[in-house]
């Protein structure tokens, strides 16, 4: 089941990114053009899934003890990666390739691939799909303060303004009362919001076949960063959430679900950011798609190990 889940999802992801290439190669699309579309992801389609992942679930006193649980735990291990990889990597930073690097080791594509992982693996637990969506929210807010930092070297991006404004914590202003009140969204507007919200992976994708048409293609294999990179965020960052929460007294399906998300690859995230930046957007394409490739392998062996 492991295998067969993971490599059906990580093909489909791969599939689209080829009409982006396609694009690009063509012509049809201006490598110039390429940020423009990360916005639209940015600012539409990842809000909209936010709101869709606290839609699908439901309200409890426990859930939201174990949500907050689930948060302290995502949260302190994406910072612990962070900062070990920023202190190994700081005096490097002249070159955007490293800052890239730094920051798509500790953020993952929990979304896309995390939610049909944790349902096809914990079927018994569907209240795991609720830490998929405060992980998505802890990630972007990280992304947008620390990850950012990090890229640009701009230390206005760690301030409380950036913590509470920005797109993913705007859209909770939505997401979190109707999730309060167990207020369901009109049927034509949460259809619109989940058509929207599902948007992110395979827009992400695209923008990621855009990228790597203007690249080199011999750089995808060839660059020992993004072995590391891929190394770090699919063996290491899985193999410490375990030990983690291996010998914490807390319930079982936060410690799974917190091993499998994870083991998931590289967040598009990473590669929005760097458009939106201007900087290191060819290797941050590069990890996307390899750590995507190589996580057909390292998510059934690691959890089969675990």
């Amino acid at each position: 089941m492991q295998f067969s889940t993971t490599s059906v999802n990580v093909l489909i992801l791969l599939l689209y990114a080829i009409p982006g290439y396609i694009l690009v190669k063509s012509k049809a699309i201006k490598s110039e053009s390429i940020a423009s579309f990360a916005k639209v992801l940015l600012y539409i389609c990842q809000p909209c899934l936010s709101v869709y992942s606290f839609q699908k679930v439901v309200y409890s006193a426990e859930l939201i003890k174990n949500m907050g649980i689930f948060v302290g735990l995502n949260l302190g291990l994406m910072l612990f990666i962070l900062l070990v990889v920023y202190l190994a990597f700081r005096k490097k930073y002249e070159d955007n390739r490293y800052r890239v690097c730094t920051v798509a080791t500790a953020l993952g594509n929990v979304g896309f691939l995390g939610v049909p992982l944790l349902e096809a693996l914990l079927p018994e637990y569907p209240e795991t799909i609720a830490y998929s969506a405060v992980f998505i929210v802890t990630m972007n807010i990280l992304s947008w303060t620390v990850a950012s930092f990090i890229l640009t070297g701009d230390r206005r991006h760690v301030s409380v303004k950036k913590v509470f404004i920005n797109p993913q914590v705007l859209s909770l202003i939505v997401s979190l009362p109707l999730f309060f009140t167990k207020t369901a969204l009109p049927t034509v507007l949460f259809n619109a919001v989940e058509l929207l919200g599902k948007m992110t992976t395979p827009l992400c994708m695209l923008i990621a076949g855009m990228r790597f048409a203007t690249a080199d293609p011999k750089a995808l294999f060839t660059d020992w960063r993004i072995y590391f990179t891929a190394a770090v965020k699919l063996v290491c960052m899985p193999l410490i959430g375990f030990l983690l929460t291996n010998w914490l007294p807390i319930d079982y399906p936060i410690k799974a679900a917190m091993v499998i998300l994870c083991c998931c690859p590289t967040a598009s995230v990473v590669l929005n950011l760097s458009e939106i930046y201007g900087k290191g957007q060819e290797i941050a394409a590069n990890i996307v798609l390899t750590s995507t490739l190589f996580s057909m392998a390292t998510i059934p062996l690691v959890l089969l190990i675990l």
